[in-house]
């Protein structure tokens, strides 16, 4: 499981001297395939957009996205594939298959959660929506609509040259923190998978290849004594004070935690009146780290902080967790194939609306980038360092050879998890970019489906980082998904 920083250097060193260097490239697909394929594309914009704005509109979050998911799964079924629906113990998931005989699994990921407290309008300036609570502030909606307007085209392209291979869309719920897509990979649903594609919206178009920080997240939860906080403080045992003891041990726990530990928190349940000592109270965690055996010390370490919490405030404890991944694996091999398509799709031009909408959000972002870096693709490397973030498509990264990119979506200048992500997810600028998204993962699928020594390589490439010994085991063990946790907490008198 572990990627060691010794490793990580061997493997830095191996593509700096060309051992992956050497791109693939027998047999590409030919012009007119790329032109036919982009075409495709172009006609299915329409869907895309009123795909990713209806999604959008709905803004589930995890594991609650009945409507989004339905959506896409709709649209699949319409251009032919074969979906099978509520896989892998998760009724929001499932898995579209296209099968034109014998030849590569190709697989290509599709997201649609939102995350609560994010709700916004698509105005450039922050304005609430009464009555929600959550928005997409990470593009989710933009993700399963572009995801499976590349299926489309692509599908459509297998069909018209007789292509063979199974082109597969895997629906992926709750991303945000429920760790859907390591559900999928134990229950063995990418052991025939070739290569898996995905995208991100980002403020870039950028194939850059990198690594990513696992983690486990999951709640502490403690039970203790009602009473009147005046009359009879002595026969109260305060819940929101174990929860309070807990956040103070694990806040000292910080300073003897390795480089690049990241800890945070926040108390989602801890009491309604001053005067009543809560009898119920719960904090929800998340650790993570580059190296997947430090995210498991750390959390037994902040479990102990739990315990003596508890001991320390006369109440009881138990904890679940909820989500847990790998740090993702860079594929070089795929990069180059990614990034090469990227070019030829190119950046994104705005109208002048977009423009006066781009530079009035930027008003809320001091230090700004120009909005002209989104006509631009970032030159193309392999990251090793860096990844402040995690995602669940790092567990599909250390079963099947994966790839992805991210296309400008956001307002140069605009912070994941934020309204002004939210707003431009909702606009033509997200629309645009995500359109520019199923065009690189369209021809990348293409050029997978031609081409067998890319995909040969890609493995021996992902046979290299992993380690010849490498046996998958999901971060979170053996439980079932958590389906409920995005649901209010639960317990005692909150």
């Amino acid at each position: 499981m572990k990627l060691s920083t010794l490793k990580l250097a061997l493997l830095s060193a191996a593509m700096a001297t060309g051992v992956f260097a050497t791109q693939a490239g027998a047999k590409p697909i030919t012009e007119a395939d790329r032109a036919q394929i982009l075409k495709a594309v172009d006609a299915d914009a329409p869907q895309i957009s009123d795909a990713a704005l209806k999604i959008w509109g709905f803004a589930e979050v995890g594991y609650q996205e009945t409507k989004s998911s339905a959506l896409l799964q709709d649209q699949l079924k319409a251009a032919g594939f074969e979906v099978q629906a509520g896989v892998a113990g998760m009724p929001t998931a499932f898995v579209a298959s296209y099968k034109n005989g014998a030849g590569p699994v190709i697989a290509i990921l599709a997201e649609f959660d939102a995350l609560p407290g994010l709700a916004q309008t698509h105005d450039p300036v922050k304005t609430g929506i009464p009555g929600q609570v959550a928005g997409h502030g990470c593009g989710h909606n933009l993700f399963g609509a572009a995801s499976v307007g590349a299926a489309v085209a692509l599908k459509e392209w297998m069909v018209k040259n007789n292509i063979k291979g199974e082109l597969r869309v895997y629906g992926s719920p709750a991303e945000e923190g429920g760790s859907g897509k390591v559900y999928l990979v134990r229950s063995g649903l990418f052991k025939d998978v070739d290569v898996t594609l995905h995208w991100h919206p980002n403020n870039a178009n950028t194939a850059v290849q990198g690594v990513s920080m696992a983690n486990i997240s999951g709640k502490f939860r403690f039970h203790g004594v009602s009473a009147h906080a005046a009359g009879a403080p002595e026969k109260g045992r305060s819940a929101l004070d174990g929860v309070e003891v807990m956040d103070v041990a694990t806040n000292f726990l910080r300073e003897h935690t390795p480089d690049k530990t990241r800890i945070h928190y926040v108390i989602t349940a801890g009491g309604t009146a001053p005067n009543v000592v809560p009898d119920f109270a719960e904090v929800y965690y998340y650790v993570r780290h580059p190296d997947p055996a430090v995210v498991k010390d750390v959390w037994a370490r902040v479990e102990k902080a739990a315990q003596g919490a508890a001991l320390a405030t006369g109440t009881t404890m138990d904890s679940e967790i909820t989500g847990g991944v790998y740090a993702l694996l860079p594929n070089d091999t795929l990069g180059k194939v990614m990034d090469a398509n990227l070019r030829k799709v190119g950046g994104v031009t705005w109208t002048p609306e977009e423009i006066a909408f781009a530079r009035k959000m930027q008003e809320s972002l001091p230090g700004a980038p120009s909005i002209d870096t989104v006509k631009t693709v970032v030159p193309y490397k392999v990251e090793m360092e860096g990844g402040g973030g995690s995602t669940d498509v790092s567990d599909i990264s250390w079963v099947t050879p994966t790839v992805g990119l991210g296309t400008a979506t956001f307002v140069p200048g605009s912070a994941g998890h934020s309204w002004q992500n939210v707003a431009a997810a909702g606009s033509s600028i997200g629309v645009k970019g995500a359109v520019n998204a199923a065009k690189t993962l369209a021809l990348t699928g293409a050029d997978l489906f031609s081409n067998p020594d890319i995909v040969k390589k890609a493995k021996a490439e992902l046979d290299q980082r992993r380690g010849p010994d490498f046996a998958y085991k999901a971060m979170l063990g053996d439980r079932p998904p958590a389906l409920d946790y995005r649901k209010p907490a639960a317990g005692g008198h909150e």
